[in-house]
């Protein structure tokens, strides 16, 4: 295992990457529940979805780390569910099979552009800056969304977002106490801490009735197989907009997560590289096909990732503990579905803190470098969108070059995927004319 893994030598150990792995899962164990619930609005069986979101998480994560050798996990996506259930389904018309299918096409495209290394340059292309800025951004983005799992940041109608006047009690306070015992473990270099709080805290919620067991079967259902619809339709204009749309996103949010949690990992080389990349992103295009064939929108790589990489994990064994978890869960979901979401929160909180580390690194006096990075942190949290920030980050950043006759210093590839920037605004104003 260690020969394997590498865990010697990435200065890591076997406890460590166990207690990452399942620090890992919890955080984002709550996609077994919500991806079926948002799915469902569309006609799909919340069972069979259920199902489909744990066979294609657990594989997805298991060639991550068992080719890829990274301790990042995979699920579908939040964001990408939504706009496949309400935009693509409920909004433009079209059968969930038909939606299922442009997932399935996305993601064969995907396992092509990976092949030939196109994913890869596009990593490597973003330039150090906006890296650093995409792992603080990633680091806001996650504690943002910590807050809101706990219910401690609301919506509001006329800010959009606001605290919760009862921050104080019920789940928001529990949230708010599990932060302060998360807190205090880490100032005692506990090891495991994010884990161990998010035990106590879903004890402590039982005497007050918000840890309750979900029930439920034990025996999970059959995953739907190969629900997908080849019609007319697929030679539109709107379904090659609703494909390029998840092929879009999937492609950035990945490329984001990875740089992020790997920048924290310290993995990323002298030259901008993330090893075994391309392994990784290949994980990321079979979990998204084999999630289509399933029945489940599209598998990306998750954020929550990096709160096991904040509890030290840095080989594909933690992956291959979530791998594993997924499995599990197929007939453990009473169990999972009880563990509530604000124990869980205080870890994404927490976690922001440790990604957010690389901001003081980021070059804050030149302004064509500071306004990219700063836009693609700010855009990432506002727009509740990785993807989104990395193309207001990389837009901004050729445009500020070339007008301010530093052009040289915008590498071909940056050129590229500008342009694929750019084409993704078109194809976004056609959309919405």
């Amino acid at each position: 295992m260690d020969k394997f893994f590498k865990i010697t030598e990435r200065k890591t150990t076997v406890r460590t990457e166990i207690v990452a792995g399942i620090t890992t899962f919890l955080t984002m164990a709550y996609i077994l529940v919500v991806n079926p619930d948002i799915l469902s609005a569309t006609g799909m069986s919340f069972e069979k979805v259920f199902s489909a979101t744990a066979i294609s998480s657990a594989i997805a994560t298991l060639i991550m780390a068992l080719m890829a050798n990274l301790p990042f996990a995979l699920a579908p996506g939040m964001g990408l569910n939504a706009f496949f259930a309400f935009s693509v389904v409920l909004g433009m018309g079209y059968s969930w099979q038909l939606a299922l299918t442009a997932v399935f096409i996305e993601g064969i495209i995907f396992i092509i552009l990976t092949f030939v290394n196109i994913r890869e340059a596009i990593i490597n292309s973003i330039p150090a800056n906006l890296k650093k800025a995409i792992g603080v951004g990633i680091g806001f983005f996650i504690a943002f969304i910590g807050l809101q799992n706990a219910g401690i940041i609301v919506d509001n109608p006329a800010t959009l977002v606001a605290l919760n006047p009862g921050w104080f009690k019920g789940g928001p306070g529990l949230a708010m106490l599990g932060l302060l015992i998360t807190g205090v473990l880490l100032a005692f270099k506990v090891r495991g801490a994010l884990l161990i709080g998010i035990v106590i805290t879903t004890i402590i919620g039982v005497p007050f009735g918000i840890t309750q067991y979900a029930g439920g079967k034990y025996i999970p259902p059959a995953p739907y197989f190969f629900p997908l619809e080849f019609s007319k339709q697929l030679f539109t204009l709107d379904f090659v907009i609703v494909m390029f749309t998840f092929l879009f996103v999937d492609m950035f949010d990945t490329v984001g997560t990875l740089i992020g949690c790997a920048t924290k990992a310290n993995m990323i080389r002298e030259d901008g590289s993330i090893p075994n990349v391309k392994e990784a992103l290949f994980a990321d295009a079979v979990g998204t096909a084999v999630g289509a064939i399933l029945g489940t929108s599209t598998v990306t790589t998750y954020v929550e990732s990096s709160a096991g990489v904040v509890e030290g994990g840095r080989t594909g064994l933690t992956a291959l503990v979530v791998a594993i978890l997924f499995f599990v869960s197929l007939f453990l979901v009473p169990l999972f579905s009880s563990i509530p979401s604000v124990a869980t929160a205080p870890a994404l909180i927490i976690v922001g803190v440790f990604m957010i580390t690389p901001v003081v690194d980021i070059d804050w006096d030149d302004m064509t470098e500071a306004i990219p990075a700063f836009l693609t942190v700010i855009f990432m949290v506002a727009a509740y969108s990785i993807a989104e920030g990395i193309m207001f980050g990389v837009v901004s950043y050729v445009l500020l070059k070339l007008f301010s006759k530093k052009n040289k210093e915008i590498g071909l590839p940056t050129w590229i995927l500008f342009g694929l920037f750019v084409l993704k605004i078109i194809f976004n104003a056609l959309g919405n004319m």
